[in-house]
């Protein structure tokens, strides 16, 4: 199974970006998919996760109407678009499949991808 995370960078405060994950195989298949952010010396933070069906979708108070999770399903990728972004969002973010449910915990994900770094400076 291999799961990636592309589409990090450097940007400005208030700039954009779009992650991409793309999947191996069938893994995404009837799971969620998610994202995860991580600083060093800080804990693993649950960003936003999307239902199989692209219906349901949840995120962290704290990117709530900056950032928005979608996933084409024929192409076996999960997007997050990043806007409005602040230096506070700079961490590596790796997108994690799932199960059946949305959650917000990292124990109901099964495979973890590589990350991607975000860094956001003036």
């Amino acid at each position: 199974v291999q799961l990636q995370a592309f589409g990090g960078g450097l940007v400005q405060p208030g700039g954009s970006l779009r992650l991409s994950c793309a999947a191996s195989g069938r893994i995404f298949s009837y799971r969620v998919v998610g994202w995860f952010r991580q600083t060093p010396g800080k804990e693993r933070e649950f960003v936003a996760a999307i239902s199989w069906s692209g219906g349901i979708t949840h995120y962290a108070d704290s990117v709530k109407g900056r950032f928005t999770i979608s996933r084409n399903n024929a192409k076996n990728t999960v997007y997050l678009q990043l806007n409005s972004l602040k230096p506070e969002d700079t961490a590596v973010y790796s997108c994690v499949v799932g199960r059946e449910h949305v959650t917000t915990s990292s124990t109901e994900y099964d495979y973890w991808g590589q990350g991607t770094q975000v860094t956001v400076s003036s």
